[in-house]
């Protein structure tokens, strides 16, 4: 029996490099988890997740209010790219980039599969609910805001 390759999602047959621009933002399933405020450790070069996100994000819809402008903005966002996915270690393990870049698939609540953009919140696997914007925090409290959650997956 061969499958047809017309009926299988774009993520499925196509590399990131050949998606089209509509294909590539399409992706990006909305959970925000790359705004969070991520510590490096000086001494063993770890990252740890923040519950801390970038001022720029409205936290219940869990988009940037400035995506065009975002690296003018805040100069460390980093813009993610077909060429530059593999490198970003710091990337949540539920990323679709990431998860494409390592030739998996996407989750079931990820909104390509689903067809429903509220169905990555119902799963628990955005920052929605979880978060607390950067002007309303002091920098010296942000190593006890360290959280494990960005690294799920939600996967049941």
């Amino acid at each position: 029996m061969s499958r047809d390759i017309e009926a299988e999602p774009f993520w499925r047959v196509k590399s990131l490099t050949e998606m089209t621009k509509d294909e590539w933002e399409s992706l990006c399933d909305g959970c925000a988890k790359c705004c969070l405020i991520k510590l490096e450790d000086e001494e063993t070069d770890e990252l740890a997740y923040t519950d801390i996100v970038c001022n720029l994000l409205d936290c219940d819809a869990c988009r940037c209010t400035d995506y065009p402008n975002r690296s003018v903005k805040v100069p460390d966002c980093v813009e993610l790219t077909p060429d530059n996915v593999h490198e970003l270690s710091w990337m949540p393990p539920s990323c679709a980039y990431r998860l494409i870049a390592e030739g998996e698939d996407l989750p079931f609540w990820h909104p390509l599969v689903s067809g429903e953009e509220e169905s990555v919140h119902r799963a628990g696997a955005s920052v929605r609910g979880k978060v607390i914007r950067e002007a309303d925090t002091d920098p010296e409290d942000w190593e006890d805001r360290i959280v494990t959650w960005p690294e799920e997956m939600h996967d049941d």
